[in-house]
């Protein structure tokens, strides 16, 4: 901001410019793409600069899911699990979680809490969404649940794992990328 400015008007009027020019320069920050290339990093800073981010996503990935409760996200996953992963491990809880954001840095939880019952040790799977995916387009909410669900055969985010996810969900690769896109764009809008 210039030093100087008359009145709080103005103030706001040069906060507004210098976040232009800094959308312009190409240093918006797209924390959540660091791991792509810089040039389609450069891609996604031209369509925040040129405001055109949200109309791309909203084209793209139109609509809300019918999935609000815990209990219809609990048949949803089941429903996926069953499809393509009949003999995974069972999944005891699924929810979605308040507590889940992206300053936990996680959107989605796979757990397995222990317990001992009678003399034996039992346990149990839970798989927890963070409750942004109750406002987000379908093949998002989609996205994560595949995810987590690969979790129960795959621990790790290797090879296998991202091969068994483009296996329940063709597609996950650029999912996952425009779910990071909306991210960015949520961050930015809020």
């Amino acid at each position: 901001m210039l030093r100087g400015a008359c009145c709080g008007s103005c103030r706001a009027t040069e906060a507004r410019y210098t976040a232009r020019s800094f959308l312009r320069i190409g240093h918006v920050p797209v924390k959540y793409l660091q791991g792509y290339p810089v040039a389609i990093q450069q891609q996604v800073r031209q369509l925040i600069a040129d405001d055109r981010l949200g109309g791309y996503l909203a084209q793209r990935y139109p609509g809300r899911h019918d999935v609000q409760s815990d209990k219809a996200l609990y048949g949803y996953v089941m429903a996926l699990k069953h499809e393509h992963l009949k003999n995974a491990p069972a999944v005891d809880k699924v929810l979605y979680d308040n507590r889940l954001d992206l300053t936990h840095r996680a959107l989605g939880l796979h757990t397995a809490i222990s317990r001992v019952q009678g003399g034996k040790l039992k346990a149990k799977k839970e798989i927890r969404v963070a409750s942004l995916f109750r406002d987000a387009a379908p093949v998002f909410l989609q996205m994560i649940v595949v995810h987590e669900l690969a979790h129960l055969k795959e621990s790790e985010h290797n090879k296998a794992f991202y091969k068994l996810c483009e296996h329940m969900l063709p597609g996950y690769a650029q999912i996952e990328f425009d779910l990071r896109m909306y991210l960015t764009w949520r961050e930015m809008s809020a």
